[in-house]
């Protein structure tokens, strides 16, 4: 057993009795990643000197005595599109290969007053567009539980890490599912926050009115402690709502009962696995268990969901990636012919297909002529996306699905199909358009391959989301699931 395996509070209690040191949980992390790496490809970047010459000034303060954090020692992985003072950060792109930045984000910021552990920058797919990890301009990460599948994306190698025992938690961002997807696919716990309540100052944008820093952990209670260090309003970040944040740990109970939960029928119906939806009804038969009462319900403009995501994310990423022009930072063409030529050679060598592909659908939708049909009219459908979850959120507590409809699907099977792989967010995208907090946490197996349970909440409701998630954790078992990899 692994010490990536105790619970937080079990490892705290090591540390704090000096039965561990931070340095050895460091070099437990770097170790893993040394035997595991090479198959997985989680990591883009490792912090090996910064990491190590932290962890000797946190066991300094150790041998001082007095109580410490429960994240202090704690080694983390971060995803590569949030910033990270020093420590390369390219996004998954050859365009920041050199890209070295001068600041930390919020939440990296928060994690160090926390005194975690900084291991290391996290693969991705390019400006965190992509749902299988295989757009990254290095190298595709494979899944723990089995390396010919895809650990999901865009945060997949911050799922991976985690379910391998690399780390004993990342961070991801999530814009269209890209924290809840990856957690599904690899089996652990993966949060999406209401929109708002986490910084994104230092998160390099590709949908800035999507786009959502959460926590991946191995368990529920951990993904509560890493979402109090992280959550808060930040002036630098306009979108950064000022509201009170609660005491999530003591929403843990345990207690759900009375608990009105909806399920979705467009959740559970065409394109849905059949054994996907099996393990979603075993989960809702255990809240029944615990007291919750559970009825069929109908969000009707979940169809168009696809749609109007991939219209609205592209104009964004068209609007925000118009900064990489080789002028200021990233990748610069050698001896262009003029301006433009600069432009466009830097643009052209510098991403991806995947990126040019959405710059393009961006800019078409933006321009004129075209703006009302396509633009405009997304943002329209989207309202009344949004206007299913609040009327929803009038007579029930949770709205429960799957994560994904299906497990996680073969390396190379769809990344030549992008519509295919568009689909696999169809429900986790209109809870991103909603902008209402969902976890994904493990409900089982189907073929040897983890499937994910999505708890939807009412906006800065975190607490309810933990608390159900928690206790169909505590009373269902899988958080103690564990690929063979691991």
């Amino acid at each position: 057993m692994s010490v990536f395996d105790l619970r937080l509070t079990e490892l705290h209690n090591r540390l704090q009795h000096k039965q561990l040191s931070v340095s050895e949980l460091v070099e437990t992390s770097f170790k893993r990643i040394g035997e595991t790496d090479g198959e997985i490809g989680a990591f883009l970047t490792l912090n090996e000197e910064g990491a190590r010459k932290q962890a000797q000034a946190l066991d300094s303060l150790l041998a001082e005595g007095g109580e410490r954090g429960l994240l202090f020692g704690v080694p983390a992985g971060i995803k590569d599109n949030i910033v990270t003072e020093g420590l390369r950060t390219t996004c998954g792109s050859k365009f920041l290969d050199n890209h070295d930045p001068i600041y930390d984000a919020t939440v990296v910021t928060k994690l160090n007053s926390a005194q975690t552990v900084t291991i290391g920058k996290l693969n991705m797919d390019e400006f965190a567009m992509g749902g299988s990890n295989e757009n990254s301009a290095y190298r595709a990460v494979r899944n723990p539980w089995n390396l010919e599948r895809v650990p999901g994306g865009s945060s997949g190698g911050s799922a991976a890490s985690v379910a391998a025992g690399q780390v004993y938690f990342s961070l991801g961002s999530d814009t269209g599912g890209s924290i809840r997807q990856p957690a599904a696919y690899c089996g652990v716990v993966g949060l999406k926050p209401t929109y708002g309540l986490v910084s994104r100052f230092g998160l390099v944008a590709f949908a800035s009115s999507l786009d959502q820093i959460g926590p991946i952990t191995k368990n529920v209670e951990d993904s509560a402690y890493v979402l109090q260090a992280i959550a808060g309003h930040d002036g630098r970040d306009s979108t950064s709502a000022n509201v009170d944040i609660p005491d999530y740990l003591s929403a843990l109970t345990g207690d759900v009962k009375g608990l009105r939960i909806g399920v979705p029928k467009e959740y559970l119906g065409a394109g849905i696995d059949p054994q996907v939806k099996e393990r979603v009804q075993e989960a809702l038969k255990v809240f029944e268990s615990l007291g919750a009462v559970w009825e069929e319900i109908s969000l009707p403009h979940t169809e168009y969901a696809i749609a109007t995501y991939y219209l609205l994310a592209s104009s964004e990423a068209s609007s925000n990636l118009a900064r990489f022009d080789g002028v200021r930072y990233g990748v610069r063409a050698d001896n262009p012919a003029n301006l433009l030529d600069l432009y466009r050679r830097s643009r052209s060598e510098g991403f991806g297909p995947e990126v040019k592909r959405r710059i393009m659908l961006g800019t078409y939708a933006l321009s004129s002529g075209y703006y009302d049909a396509y633009y405009k009219k997304a943002q329209q459908v989207r309202t009344l996306i949004k206007r299913d979850f609040d009327q929803a959120f009038e007579k029930y507590d949770l709205i429960i699905g799957p994560t994904a409809p299906t497990t996680a699907f073969k390396l190379g099977e769809q990344v030549n199909d992008p519509l295919t792989m568009y689909l696999n967010d169809i429900c986790t995208i209109p809870v991103s358009l909603a902008g209402v907090p969902a976890i994904s946490v493990p409900c089982g197996l189907a073929e040897g391959l983890p499937v994910g349970l999505q708890i939807i909440g009412k906006p800065f409701d975190e607490s309810t989301v933990l608390r159900a998630a928690h206790a169909y954790e505590s009373q269902a078992g899988f958080s103690d699931l564990r690929p063979a990899l691991s």
